[in-house]
C-alpha cells in the first residue's frame, strides 16, 4: 500500500495582509508546524495542505478582536493556535499559552524561542490548575461552548471576555450555553467574524462577556 502524501499548503497571498512586516515570523512558525507535527501530533498530516488558510491565518485574523493593553491566555494551546498567530501580530500584548501535556508544552517553550517572541509565556497545567486571571481567554477545538465556559470563566476576570472559535454549529452551541448563562455570570454572546475584509473564509468567533 502506497502511503499518501499531503503537501503543505503555500502561502497565501491573504498572509502579507494579516501579519504586515512580521510576516516572517509567520513563515518560521508554519515551518515549524511542518517539521514538527507528525512526529508530535500537533497537527495531522491531512492538514498539511490547509496550514495557512485553515490553522495559522484563521488564528491570526482573531488578534483584531482584542484591544490594546489587554492581557490573553490560551486554553489548551496545542500547538499554538490560536495564541502564536495572534501573538505575532500583536507584539505589545501578552499572551499565556496553557497546554497540559509535556511534549506539546515543551514544543511551545522551543518554538517561541526559536521566532524570538517576547510576549508570549507558557504554563503547563489544566486550565483549572492555573491560578492567574487575564482579560480575555481564547480557546480553540477545545470543547463545546457550555463546558468550555466552566473551564475558562475562572481564569478570566469581572467583565473580560472568552473568544472561542467555532464552527457552523455555534448558534446551537449559544442556546445550550444560556440556559446556564446566569449561573455562569455571563452578560452576553455575540457571534463575530474576524478577518472578514481579508480572508475568503473569515473565522467564526463566539465572543462571550463576563458580569
Amino acid at each position: 500500500m502506497i502511503e499518501e502524501v499531503f503537501e503543505p499548503e503555500l502561502e497565501p497571498i491573504e498572509a502579507a495582509a494579516v501579519f504586515g512586516d512580521r510576516i516572517d515570523l509567520a513563515r518560521s512558525y508554519a515551518a515549524a508546524l511542518v517539521r514538527d507535527s507528525d512526529l508530535l501530533g500537533l497537527l495531522g498530516p491531512r492538514e498539511m495542505p490547509r496550514l495557512w488558510s485553515r490553522h495559522i491565518l484563521n488564528s491570526a485574523v482573531v488578534a483584531e478582536l482584542v484591544p490594546p493593553g489587554k492581557t490573553v491566555c490560551d486554553i489548551g494551546s496545542g500547538a499554538g493556535l490560536p495564541g502564536i498567530p495572534m501573538a505575532i501580530v500583536l507584539p505589545g500584548t501578552l499572551f499565556t499559552l496553557i497546554e497540559p501535556m509535556e511534549r506539546r508544552s515543551d514544543w511551545l517553550i522551543s518554538v517561541i524561542d526559536e521566532l524570538g517572541l517576547k510576549n508570549v509565556e507558557v504554563i503547563r497545567a489544566r486550565a483549572e490548575e492555573v491560578g492567574e486571571v487575564f482579560d480575555i481567554a481564547t480557546a480553540r477545538a477545545v470543547s463545546a461552548l457550555p463546558k468550555l465556559l466552566r473551564m475558562c470563566i475562572p481564569l478570566v476576570r469581572h467583565g473580560g471576555e472568552i473568544l472561542a472559535l467555532k464552527g457552523s454549529k455555534a448558534a446551537e452551541e449559544i442556546e445550550e450555553a444560556k440556559r446556564i448563562q446566569k449561573k455562569l455570570g455571563v452578560e452576553s454572546f455575540k457571534i463575530e467574524f474576524a478577518g472578514a475584509r481579508l480572508l475568503s473564509e473569515p473565522t467564526l468567533v463566539v465572543r462571550t462577556k463576563l458580569v
